[in-house]
């Protein structure tokens, strides 16, 4: 027995879905099929789900007779010595200072003074305050396969572009698709690359407190979640925007909504694609140009 609930997602996942289960309450589909079905019909979900969330559950051997995944931002599927548990993701408020309205207005004010960013001072300076990320990973299973690159794209006051691409470490060769598509090996990777856990901790630091956006972004920040979570560490907490989703309910004529169709209908050049940091920057044009339509508001 197979069951998978979806939430916000687009109508033509909803639609793919039903070919292999029935849907016995709007959002829940059950169904009895094969693993490998099983995997081929979640990666089709994290591909398509745009902004929306899905968990699944299926049968296994295992203490409970069952496991479960989830794109939940506010859970977390954890292993506890081979028992799968979820796991409440508690966001701990940022500090508030007791100042008075008419003490903020002043400091404020102050502040603007000292610190007024003008064109007289800086000509031309526009500041986006969002960062585009981008992952190539060793397949599309978050529970089987690694992040192998990492990918971001920001810019500073001066509208100059800040980047960060690491490549990472693994213990394991890769497939050969993937070194098809991304020209990565394992050889290049031990060579050049850093830990995980030094890639994702100047991660953090690159992405700071800025908006993080992303085509197909759950698929990202899947493997972000569990690979923070791999080492010890809390998630981001990072407000996100996944541009797939926007691009879908604004562009509704498209033949479809892969990357590279979305990037030849905004006119946007990617020479290099499948590698993280491109693909970053292809993405963080995207984002421009929705933002300059009104379709992305930051």
């Amino acid at each position: 027995m197979i069951v998978i609930t979806l939430t916000k997602v687009p109508n033509s996942l909803r639609g793919d879905l039903t070919k292999w289960c029935q849907e016995i309450q709007t959002g829940v589909y059950v169904g009895s099929f094969s693993a490998r079905i099983r995997e081929m019909l979640w990666s089709r979900i994290l591909k398509n789900i745009g902004t929306g969330e899905a968990t699944l559950v299926y049968s296994t051997n295992n203490e409970l007779g069952y496991t479960f995944r989830t794109t939940r931002r506010d859970k977390r599927v954890v292993d506890f010595d081979g028992v799968p548990l979820m796991m409440q993701m508690i966001e701990t408020p940022p500090i508030r200072h007791g100042f008075s309205k008419a003490a903020k207005y002043h400091k404020s004010k102050k502040f603007s003074k000292k610190t007024n960013i003008s064109n007289n001072m800086i000509k031309g300076a526009i500041k986006n305050d969002f960062i585009a990320v981008d992952l190539e990973t060793t397949g599309l299973n978050t529970s089987r396969s690694k992040i192998i690159s990492i990918g971001a794209i920001k810019e500073n006051l001066k509208g100059e572009e800040e980047q960060f691409y690491r490549l990472i470490k693994i213990n394991e060769a890769i497939p050969e698709k993937i070194t098809e598509l991304t020209g990565l090996t394992s050889k290049v990777l031990n060579e050049r690359g850093v830990t995980l856990e030094q890639a994702l901790n100047e991660f953090r630091k690159f992405v700071g407190s800025e908006m993080i956006v992303g085509y197909n972004l759950s698929f990202d920040n899947n493997f972000l979640l569990k690979a923070y979570l791999s080492i010890g560490q809390r998630a981001l907490v990072n407000s996100m925007k996944d541009l797939m989703g926007i691009v879908k309910e604004k562009d509704i004529f498209l033949d479809n909504y892969d990357l590279e169709t979305v990037l030849k209908e905004y006119g946007i050049k990617n020479d290099n694609r499948h590698n993280a940091l491109s693909d970053a920057r292809a993405t963080f044009k995207l984002a421009k140009e929705l933002n300059k339509k009104g379709y992305l508001q930051i």
